[in-house]
């Protein structure tokens, strides 16, 4: 019973677990050393095998009082609700993760996953946005 639980305060697990089974596929058959692009390029292709809908490059836009005064672009996002970041470095930031909730605010999208390819393998990190329910 407790698992169940704790799934169910994960916020769209089952789409989750999917995306992150993706990325340790790709890593165990690809290994590391790549661009952050060609793991992209890599997740597109895991993710159209496994029947999962993503899109990439999106464009989400920065407003203030409905002002366009910026913009950004995120990598992937999986099913209209999961932003995916990708990273090739070897220490997990706390610069990524502010722009992963900038990009969730901006697209009001509920959850990002960060995930940094490193030598010692996949890492990731959920971030929440707590504005959006």
């Amino acid at each position: 019973m407790e698992a169940n639980n704790a799934n169910q305060s994960i916020v769209h697990p089952e789409s989750s677990f999917k995306v992150m089974g993706a990325c340790f596929n790709v890593y165990n058959e690809l290994g590391w050393g790549l661009s952050e692009k060609q793991y992209q390029q890599a997740l597109a292709k895991e993710f159209t095998d496994r029947g999962i809908r993503f899109r990439r490059e999106v464009f989400i836009p920065l407003e203030y009082k409905q002002v366009n005064v910026g913009r950004y672009f995120a990598d992937l996002v999986v099913e209209g609700k999961i932003l995916l970041e990708l990273k090739v470095v070897s220490v997990l930031g706390y610069i990524h993760a502010k722009q992963v909730l900038g990009y969730l605010r901006g697209g009001n999208l509920r959850i990002g996953i960060l995930v940094y390819f490193t030598k010692e393998g996949v890492k990731y990190r959920r971030i929440l946005n707590i504005r959006e329910s």
